[in-house]
Order: structure tokens, then C-alpha cells, then sequence
């Protein structure tokens, strides 16, 4: 049986109105699966944010990307991007270089040590989505991902 979220949340009384239901519901999805990503990731000892950095690098691989790349292509926007590239950094899972054309611009890499990482993390971390999802049909899958763009835009 499907736990509605004012179950899940303990609320007694209605909501103002279903938009408002939507939004809670959301917000108490996304921190769900986000609790999900932030097990999966741990044994490896990244966070979310940190392997959303290291898969688009790896998207671009082997071109290196901006920190204003990076950050305008997060998934969490509130991020610090630069930060948390130091961090990968010092884990040796990228790498940072001067840009040739603009010595103002650190130019992002990812290196062999986080290609074998995100490799390993990204079929573990699809599979336990995949499995966490699955209550829903393909095309439910696909109805909600139109629906959830069409918030957006």
C-alpha cells in the first residue's frame, strides 16, 4: 500500500490546497532519494555534490571545464563549487590547471583515479535508483519526468 506524504509526515490536517501538497511531497521526495545518493556514495567517500562534479567532467572528458562551467551545470546550485573541487583535488580525482588563454580561469580535469571511481559509484548509485523508482511503469517514469519539466518551464 502507497503511504501518502501527510502519513509520511505525521500531518493531521489537510493541505491548502493540492499545490501546496505538491511542493511538500517534492521536497520530501528529493530529500529521500537524496539520503539514498548520500549512502550509496559513502563507502566511496564523496558526497553528492562532489560526484555531480566528477560526472560532468567525465561527460566532458578529455576536455576540461570551468569552475563558472561546473557551477552553472549543478545540479544543487547553492553549491561552492570551488570548494569542493579543492576537495576532489586533494582526493586526486581531478585535476587543476591554468587556462592557456586566460590565466584568471583554472581549467578542471578529471583524472584516470576519478574515471575509475565515478565508473564504479555511477552503476552502483543507477542501480539503487533504478531499483527505488521501479514502483513506477516506464511511462508513468516518463509522464513524470514531463510533468516535473513543465513545472520549470
Amino acid at each position: 500500500m502507497v503511504k501518502q506524504i501527510e502519513q509520511e509526515i505525521q500531518q493531521a490536517k489537510k493541505f491548502v490546497n493540492e499545490y501546496v501538497k505538491l511542493d511538500v511531497n517534492l521536497m520530501f521526495t528529493a530529500s529521500y532519494l537524496g539520503t539514498i545518493k548520500t549512502t550509496v556514495l559513502k563507502p566511496y567517500g564523496i558526497s553528492w555534490q562532489q560526484f555531480n562534479i566528477l560526472r560532468i567532467l567525465r561527460g566532458r572528458h578529455p576536455e576540461p571545464a570551468s569552475i563558472k562551467l561546473l557551477t552553472e551545470r549543478m545540479i544543487d546550485k547553492t553549491s561552492n563549487t570551488s570548494r569542493l573541487v579543492d576537495k576532489l583535488t586533494k582526493k586526486r580525482m581531478v585535476s587543476r590547471t591554468v587556462n592557456q588563454h586566460d590565466r584568471r580561469i583554472m581549467d578542471v580535469t578529471i583524472t584516470e583515479q576519478g574515471l575509475e571511481l565515478i565508473a564504479c559509484c555511477s552503476e552502483k548509485l543507477e542501480a539503487e535508483i533504478t531499483e527505488r523508482l521501479s514502483a513506477l511503469s516506464r511511462e508513468e517514469a516518463e509522464q513524470m519526468n514531463h510533468l516535473l519539466d513543465k513545472i520549470r518551464y
